[in-house]
């Protein structure tokens, strides 16, 4: 897959800004380290976060079209159009890209709710996202300590990250967060 590397940029370039296209080359960067850190396939790991925000900058249109590709869509997904980039481009890479590994394509659906029982490299999507280069967000240091001792660590980092914010602006909040959440705790909980 690495070998379409290049046809893939070339899709990126013409469908996000500068920044964006930018900030998932900085994803695929962070997602390759992660990936050697835990023993996962470089490669996947190289791709996903370099596509994991193929359908950021598409017009809102798209990015429905594209997530209601998929059946399952939690009802509170469809009412925010902040999260429709995620599922959207998982269902981009599938069925434009060709990319036809359900992990990968998972770990693009996943990455910004997370959700239980995520694989590793659905972890390590999650987490490339937070701390990829250009971030510099409060916290962001504390995600990326954590990120390279203990992914799930970092995972519960984020998911608390989300689930504050989203708390703060009395907004409702996605159940596969909350359930990403609650694993991660329960998992500590079990090891202690």
């Amino acid at each position: 897959m690495i070998e379409r590397k290049d046809e893939f940029i070339a899709v990126m370039k013409e469908k996000l800004q500068e920044r964006r296209f930018l900030h998932s080359l900085n994803v695929a960067d962070a997602a390759v380290k992660l990936a050697e850190r835990y023993g996962e396939d470089t490669e996947r790991a190289y791709i996903c976060g370099l596509l994991h925000d193929i359908e950021k900058n598409s017009p809102d249109e798209e990015q429905k079209e594209y997530m209601l590709r998929f059946p399952d869509i939690p009802e509170v997904v469809i009412k925010t159009p902040k999260l429709w980039h995620a599922p959207a481009g998982a269902a981009f890479i599938r069925d434009e890209l060709g990319i036809d590994d359900e992990e990968m394509v998972s770990a693009i659906r996943y990455h910004t709710t997370a959700k239980a029982d995520m694989t590793m490299l659905e972890k390590i999507i999650y987490i490339a996202d937070f701390i990829s280069d250009e971030r510099d967000y409060p916290g962001v240091d504390e995600v990326r300590e954590a990120a390279f001792r203990d992914i799930d660590e970092a995972v519960l980092i984020g998911t608390r990250f989300t689930l504050q914010d989203l708390l703060r602006q009395d907004r409702v909040i996605n159940q596969d967060t909350i359930d990403a959440y609650n694993e991660v705790c329960k998992k500590r909980e079990e090891q202690k």
